[in-house]
């Protein structure tokens, strides 16, 4: 079973894991509630790249969720630091929608909508994408750009299924353009990982990740050395794990789980 008092720092991915669509998932807001009891940190961490930190925060406020802002990463808000911190003088090209175009414009960073001026090409969800659009991502790295992408979900779940997600646009550009990915921000990066150590201030075996993705959430921890907890509210199921052969620390049915009947899946 696992105790409150066995990590410093509990991580949670927010579709999927904490709501679907604009629902609130089983146990959330007791989980949530014991561990601001027990005066533990939290972090609301996820690869959406269409929700600003203020959107994912007042949302998780509207569905009763106690948050803060600064404890909500983003893939926009994530992709904006790392330009910031990695290439703060580029043009970038956006594939994307109004939130990565908001979080890259309060940091004062260079957009373009010529792509032929571009260094940089960042790939997010967009669910307005064009033929045209394609075009012009694939021009910009002919010309030159590298191609960057904001996570690499190939869908994500909404209520009653799936929809497509960011990691399909950015295959479609990165066939056409004849060049391969050159950067995934997103979880399960090494980035995301060191951002989350660094906000938090906690070492790695004292930080918990739960989130309900294999190949993004527990492949992130499995790889930066974090523990991890596959929620079954999303994507991936207890078959994935052998298809997949990315094994979580911990497995729960919900979040109602994770402090009572929590099993080590080995």
């Amino acid at each position: 079973m696992l105790h409150i008092d066995d990590f410093e720092a509990y991580c949670f991915d927010l579709d999927g894991t904490i709501y679907v669509g604009n629902q609130l998932l089983p146990g959330v807001k007791e989980t949530i509630d014991i561990i601001r009891r027990n005066h533990k940190k939290i972090l609301f961490i996820t690869n959406a790249p269409t929700h600003t930190r203020e959107d994912c925060h007042q949302l998780l406020c509207s569905l009763g969720v106690s948050a803060e802002l600064d404890e909500v990463i983003t893939a926009s808000s994530l992709s904006a630091t790392y330009f910031l911190e990695n290439f703060p003088h580029a043009i970038i090209y956006i594939v994307g929608e109004r939130a990565i175009k908001q979080e890259f414009t309060r940091n004062s960073l260079n957009i373009t909508e010529d792509p032929l001026e571009a260094t940089h090409v960042l790939v997010g969800l967009d669910r307005s994408f064009t033929y045209e659009k394609l075009n012009s991502a694939m021009n910009a790295i002919r010309n030159g750009a590298q191609l960057i992408v904001t996570n690499p979900d190939p869908s994500c779940p909404v209520p009653g299924g799936y929809m497509a997600d960011t990691l399909a646009i950015a295959k479609a550009i990165e066939v056409a353009s004849d060049k391969s990915i050159d950067q995934v921000i997103g979880k399960p990066s090494s980035y995301y990982a060191n951002k989350i150590r660094e906000k938090l201030s906690t070492s790695s075996d004292k930080c918990l990740i739960v989130g309900d993705r294999l190949e993004t959430d527990i492949m992130m921890g499995k790889t930066n050395n974090i523990q991890t907890c596959l929620v079954l509210t999303g994507v991936s199921s207890k078959k994935d794990i052998e298809r997949t052969n990315i094994t979580p620390d911990y497995i729960i049915e919900d979040l109602k789980e994770l402090f009572s009947d929590t099993r080590n899946p080995s």
